[in-house]
């Protein structure tokens, strides 16, 4: 099934986040094999918003592996704890980095990356997949951003991480 997202012409960054997720919704409503959703996800959010990386990484042992994504080649492999992925893996909250020189310990997969922001996705309240978007322009991601990222991962997180009944 293709999707074609539909906006309103000039519309303010919230306004867009809001016809968004209805329309994602509806692309990912009825699949629920993780990479499949994982990448059509990326897909959309490059799609309709166009930041220079979007991609997940996922919860593998002690380390964040690389899953879908939307951009340039990336790092594979990423510790608890180091970088903005595994800093907001290690927190289980959302980092929004205005600055990626002044995050201490940043991993900079691309020196054209300038802003982030990673989203943690959970599993039976544990985090087990972060959404990271990386920037092009500093200070790109704001409050208004994490609010609805959150909610795009709610949406992500009730398709695929949540035990589903068949009838």
């Amino acid at each position: 099934m293709e999707v074609t997202f539909n906006f309103t012409p000039n519309a303010d960054k919230a306004t867009r986040y809001r016809e968004f997720i209805p329309q994602l919704s509806l692309l990912i409503e009825d699949e629920h094999e993780e990479v499949s959703v994982l990448a059509n996800v990326s897909a959309a959010l490059k799609e309709c918003f166009d930041w220079f990386w979007i991609g997940f990484y996922l919860v593998r042992g002690e380390e964040l592996i690389l899953g879908p994504f939307q951009g340039s080649t990336a790092c594979y492999r990423i510790k608890k704890g180091r970088g903005v992925c595994g800093t907001t893996w290690a927190k289980g909250c959302t980092q929004v980095v205005p600055d990626v020189e002044q995050f201490p310990g940043h991993i900079a997969c691309s020196n054209l990356s300038r802003s982030e922001i990673v989203v943690p996705l959970f599993r039976d309240g544990y985090v087990c997949a972060v959404l990271d978007i990386d920037s092009t322009q500093l200070s790109t991601f704001d409050d208004i951003d994490r609010i609805y990222l959150e909610e795009v991962c709610k949406l992500v997180e009730k398709n695929i991480y949540q035990p589903h009944t068949t009838i």
